[in-house]
Order: structure tokens, then C-alpha cells, then sequence
């Protein structure tokens, strides 16, 4: 296999034990998994992309795993952006771009989709409730977009559950002081 490079962009508002899975599923299957914070133009975002990305560089640097990094500087709330600015840096043709099957449908409204569908293939991750339907699909095929359905199997979490419910066990362990020492969504309401 060519040495390939993951790249995981996320708004993570906050990471979760969803996202340290997927962080260490994809070591296993890549060389190399970049990894940043993002604003989604089509989010409300509760915390700040400052706050995100240092709760994100902590969980990594907790992973301890070299083959895992962040780089916010590749961060752009445009996909191809962040393709590109992958691609100089780290040198690398082949690259994957990480998207939970959530998304999967949007991302032929995404700006320069045409441009993307050139620079990258997807890794599609498959979120409980989210199957990739066959309409889907069948646009995949008619825009000619390479992709892969992961195997990787995630906690049924996710951030906007996290905010919802303030259960400290969908949060990584090495975030929970973090976020309940600066307040940080809404964390005097946190439940144990």
C-alpha cells in the first residue's frame, strides 16, 4: 500500500470519545492522520476555534502517537483549503479526507466540490442512525468521487450529545479538567 496520509478535520465543540476512536482507528489504517479544527459554515459553534483546537491538540498529544497530528495551521472552514494546504506541507499525492456519513450527502453543495472530488479521495465514517443511503450513493457514482466506507466502529456520541446532555463519560478523560476548570460548556451543569 502507498504510504497515504488521513485528513481529519472536525469542529469538535467539544472532542469526544468519538473522536479519540477515530484518531486511533485511523493510525492503524494510515501513515500519517492530520488532524485540526474547523468552523463549519453551517454550524453554530459554542466555543471559540481557539478553545476546540487546544481541547483537540491536548486529546492528541494524550494519544502519544506519533503517527497522529495536529496541525491547526491547515485549518479553513472550506474542505479544499484544507486539502491543499495538506498537500504542500506534508508532500503527500495520496490523501483521504475523514467525513462522518452524516455529512456524506452535503458535500456536493460543498464549494469547489468539483476541485475536491480531484484533490482527494473520502473515508467515510460510518455514525450510528446515519447509513449512507442509496441516492447517496448513486450520486457518488455519477460525480465520479472516490471513496471507502470505513469498518471502524465509533461510541454512539457526538459533540451537539455532549452539549445536550453534560455527561462527562462522552468527554476523554484528559479533557474533563480542562473543561470544567474554564467553565467551558456550560460546566457547572456537568453530571458525572
Amino acid at each position: 500500500m502507498r504510504k497515504s496520509i488521513a485528513l481529519f478535520g472536525t469542529s469538535a465543540d467539544p472532542p469526544t470519545i468519538g473522536h479519540k476512536k477515530i484518531l486511533e482507528e485511523l493510525s492503524r489504517i494510515y501513515a500519517y492522520t492530520i488532524s485540526y479544527v474547523s468552523n463549519n459554515p453551517k454550524k453554530k459553534h459554542i466555543e471559540d476555534i481557539s478553545i476546540r483546537s487546544h481541547l483537540l491538540k491536548t486529546l492528541i498529544e494524550d494519544i502519544d502517537n506519533p503517527k497522529i497530528l495536529f496541525n491547526q495551521s491547515v485549518s479553513s472552514k472550506w474542505a479544499i483549503e484544507s486539502i491543499k494546504k495538506c498537500k504542500e506541507i506534508y508532500e503527500f499525492n495520496n490523501l483521504d479526507f475523514v467525513i462522518g456519513s452524516d455529512l456524506i450527502k452535503d458535500i456536493f453543495y460543498w464549494k469547489n466540490f468539483d476541485k475536491i472530488i480531484l484533490e482527494a479521495n473520502f473515508f467515510i465514517i460510518l455514525r450510528e442512525g446515519y447509513p449512507v443511503e442509496s441516492n447517496t450513493f448513486k450520486m457518488l457514482e455519477t460525480y465520479k468521487v472516490k471513496f471507502k466506507i470505513s469498518t471502524i466502529k465509533i461510541p454512539d456520541t457526538s459533540s451537539s450529545n455532549f452539549r445536550l446532555n453534560l455527561n462527562c463519560s462522552n468527554l476523554p478523560t484528559s479533557l474533563i479538567d480542562i473543561v470544567k476548570k474554564n467553565n467551558l460548556y456550560e460546566s457547572t451543569k456537568l453530571v458525572e
